[in-house]
Parts: structure tokens; sequence; C-alpha cells
């Protein structure tokens, strides 16, 4: 399985304490991530790919990564809709 990759050529981002701030440069929009939602996209590192996302998720917050899977495969899914991530 091939790693999640971003597209960092697609947007500018800042961490305001435990919020990260995504713009994306070509359409000005603004997406805040909070929470799991910030801890995954500090894991997306170009390295590993979806289930080492998943497992590093489910150790970071001590569950099971099936508990998980759906959310996670969401919010993949919503990224690479809004064109931060690559195909995988």
């Amino acid at each position: 399985m091939n790693p999640v990759i971003k597209l960092s050529e697609r947007f500018t981002e800042a961490a305001i304490d435990d919020e990260i701030v995504v713009m994306r440069i070509d359409t000005g929009e603004f997406f805040s991530l909070t929470g799991t939602a910030a801890t995954t996209w500090r894991l997306i590192d170009g390295n590993r790919n979806r289930d080492a996302l998943l497992a590093a998720l489910a150790d970071e917050y001590s569950t099971d990564e099936a508990a998980i899977a759906a959310d996670v495969d969401e919010f993949l899914a919503q990224l690479k809709e809004t064109g931060l991530l690559g195909d995988s």
C-alpha cells in the first residue's frame, strides 16, 4: 500500500496552540484541524500508508484500529476531496 502524501504545493499551514490551520493557496479556503484531526494531519508524513496511520493513531489514543478505521478513512477521503492529499 502506498504512503499517504500531502500535496504541499497546494497549501500553507500554521500551528496555533492545539489547532492546525491549513489554507488552500489557489482558493484561499481555510481548514481548522483540532483533536484527532490535527493528530492525523501531523502523522501524515509521506512515509506512512493508511494502515500505519491507523496503527499510530490507535497507539496514540489507546484504542483498537478497527474502532477508528471508518473515521480515519472518512477524514482521509475529505482531505483528498479538498485537494490536500494525493492519490495513494
